[in-house]
């Protein structure tokens, strides 16, 4: 049986005694899982079909119309009446997912647009006739995902060039702050709008961009840590011994700077997320059409009549990046040695 060391068990302790990051935790927890599983509970593609004695998942594979009687060797719209009384004249069945709409569909019935919450939409829908409820689910992953990815790759690159700063010191601390400054001063956003007037950008390109900018954000507080530990008896005599300099730097010298580094990373990554939807929010984020939270807050910006709009983004972004803060404050004081647990 897996079991944790003594140090290990005190953090986790230290976490649980923080009720509210320990809540926080268990609701994002809920809340991603529920995004992550988004084509299962939004979709307009059915979970599962029973058409003469066979079964169906349409959700994962392509099936001509064709293959329900239908004329077409196109897909088959699942959404279509039509569609719906073949597969019930031969003892059929559909099982539907529990919103019918994927990010994308266009639910005609709801005009005009956009509609406000009811039965069939929850949350409405927005000025192109799709239901905000999936777009929510969809854009929240998307959002989250973006957030950890860029957090993570940000946080490698920081983390490892503070540590060479503040180990080293002399000419290469010079150097590198030199070039943090300069690094620091170019205007991402219109490096974003330059690259966005030549290609089209995408998931991927926003989180290079990005990442390619913002991994100074750890640098300054990992360096102060290890130009202040450095010189420490313990460092010294590890030295002495002949221990490796990137050994002393990430096994004795870096969990020092962990608290430091835990502090600034809710910002991190509540950044990150903030970015995309900004980026989405001037038209200069992911492609249209994609699942956003910051397009649907600009769609409640150009339809003030449809307050729903506005309202549904902010919500769920005040939520999600406070959840965030809570459960980082949570990690912080796990790793802070002067906690104890209670």
């Amino acid at each position: 049986m897996f079991k944790l060391d003594p140090l290990q068990q005190r953090r986790l302790e230290n976490f649980r005694a923080n009720k509210r990051a320990r809540w926080s935790f268990w609701v994002f927890t809920v809340l991603f899982v529920l995004s992550l599983l988004s084509p299962l509970i939004a979709n307009d593609k059915p979970l599962l079909i029973s058409y003469k004695g066979e079964y169906f998942t349409p959700i994962k594979d392509f099936y001509p119309e064709t293959t329900f009687g239908g004329d077409f060797e196109t897909e088959a719209d699942y959404t279509d009446p039509f569609i719906e009384e073949l597969i019930q004249e031969e003892g059929g069945w559909t099982i539907w997912p529990l919103i019918p709409y994927s990010y994308d569909t266009i639910v005609y019935e709801a005009q005009p647009s956009p509609s406000p919450p009811g039965a069939r939409n929850w949350l409405g829908t927005d000025d192109q006739a799709r239901d905000v409820t999936a777009r929510l689910l969809y854009g929240f992953r998307v959002s989250v995902l973006f957030g950890l990815a860029l957090t993570l790759i940000t946080s490698v690159i920081g983390i490892a060039a503070g540590a060479i700063q503040g180990y080293f010191g002399g000419w290469t601390d010079l150097i590198f702050q030199r070039v943090i400054e300069i690094w620091t001063s170019i205007p991402v956003l219109f490096i974003i709008i330059i690259i966005a007037a030549i290609i089209e950008p995408s998931f991927w390109v926003l989180l290079g961009i990005l990442a390619f900018f913002s991994w100074p954000a750890l640098v300054g507080v990992v360096r102060a840590e290890f130009l202040r530990a450095r010189n420490f008896e313990y460092v010294q005599a590890a030295r002495a011994l002949g221990v490796s300099n990137g050994k002393i730097m990430f096994k004795h010298l870096l969990p020092n700077a962990m608290v430091a580094t835990l502090t600034m990373l809710p910002f991190v990554l509540t950044g990150a997320i903030s970015s995309l939807a900004a980026l989405d929010f001037l038209g200069f984020g992911l492609p249209p059409g994609s699942p956003s939270l910051g397009e649907l807050a600009l769609q409640g910006q150009n339809n003030l009549q449809a307050p729903w709009l506005g309202f549904t983004a902010f919500v769920v972004l005040a939520v999600m990046l406070s959840l965030l803060v809570f459960i980082f404050e949570g990690v912080r004081d796990a790793f802070d040695p002067r906690k104890t647990f209670k």
